[in-house]
């Protein structure tokens, strides 16, 4: 298991460290598609936000890379990969084969790491529970003497 962990890691990284890249450097050459899909990129390259998907992208895919952080990766990749899916289900739907695999990928990943997940599913938060947190973040404290 820990094999097809590293080898699902290490091909998901690549995916969205290279695209990612691509949307700076532009090696990955692909024509515009027809319709509302290419109305759809030109609206995200012309508004440069192209650019601030592509650097959420590279820096999923390189903490995956690196092993570093990889709960924070799948959370920050995890909205990426939602509006891949849905532009290919809803617009273009040349590419939705790479898109499920990603989205395969990413579960597998997620699956995995679902320890570090636990927290945010939690039903019903209280303010306790957080106060509790909190004071485990800053650990031991010695009693305020009181004048």
């Amino acid at each position: 298991m820990k094999i097809v962990v590293l080898i699902v890691r290490l091909l998901l990284g690549l995916v969205f460290f290279v695209f990612g890249l691509n949307a700076f450097l532009q090696f990955l050459k692909r024509p515009i598609p027809g319709g509302l899909a290419g109305q759809f990129l030109q609206a995200l390259f012309q508004s440069h936000y192209g650019l601030a998907i592509g650097a959420v992208q590279a820096v999923g895919g390189a903490l995956l890379l690196i092993n570093r952080y990889v709960p924070l990766a799948l959370t920050i990749l995890g909205p990426v990969i939602v509006n891949i899916l849905l532009y290919h289900l809803l617009l273009n739907h040349e590419g939705i084969g790479g898109a499920l695999i990603v989205a395969v990928f990413w579960f597998a990943l997620f699956f995995h790491y679902r320890q570090y997940f636990s927290g945010i599913f939690t039903a019903k938060a209280s303010s306790a529970s957080l106060q509790r947190t909190l004071a485990g973040l800053r650990g031991p404290q010695a009693p305020i003497a009181e004048p």
